[in-house]
């Protein structure tokens, strides 16, 4: 039997998740107004399919390996988060996203600053994306609307754990 190296790595996180790996992404959002009152909220997220692909191909792949990650979209749309996932519903901005991770951990983090004029409006969606338009979706979160007017700051920082 044949099988490619994205099927391998899918039927090796299901073993060990039985064994005791666990992926885990959340989102924290931070909207911060003119007169400095802040809202902030924190969700689970979905890594899609296409994320799980990502993933493989960035560790398997001996040549063309994809774009790394590089990117935040926020969006407008309501549909629920799910693993078929391509794209944003209703994406309405996207934004170079800062990587970080400190060797030794389990933990890498992608954040983006929408500042104000940027993204602004009813956002309930949002995700993690390897290009500037286009790209790879890796992850995405839908959530209780936040009303981002055009002198508000938006911080989405997407952190992702594997133990």
């Amino acid at each position: 039997m044949k099988i490619d190296f994205a099927d391998l790595l899918r039927q090796l996180g299901a073993k060990a998740e039985r064994e005791g790996l666990r992926r885990h992404g959340r989102v924290e959002t931070i909207l911060v107004r003119p007169d400095g009152s802040t809202l902030v909220r924190v969700r689970d997220n979905l890594i899609v399919d296409t994320g799980f692909d990502f993933i493989a191909d960035a560790i398997g792949k001996a040549s063309g390996r994809p774009d790394v990650m590089s990117h935040i979209a926020v969006g407008t749309g309501t549909n629920a988060a799910a693993a078929g996932n391509t794209g944003l519903q209703t994406e309405i901005a996207r934004k170079a996203a800062t990587y970080s991770h400190t060797a030794g951990t389990k933990v890498f983090v992608f954040d983006a600053t929408f500042n104000p004029g940027e993204a602004t409006g009813a956002i309930t969606e949002a995700g993690v994306i390897n290009a500037a338009s286009s790209g790879t979706l890796l992850d995405r979160v839908v959530f209780a609307v936040i009303n981002k007017g055009a002198d508000d700051t938006l911080t989405q920082r997407f952190t992702f754990t594997m133990s």
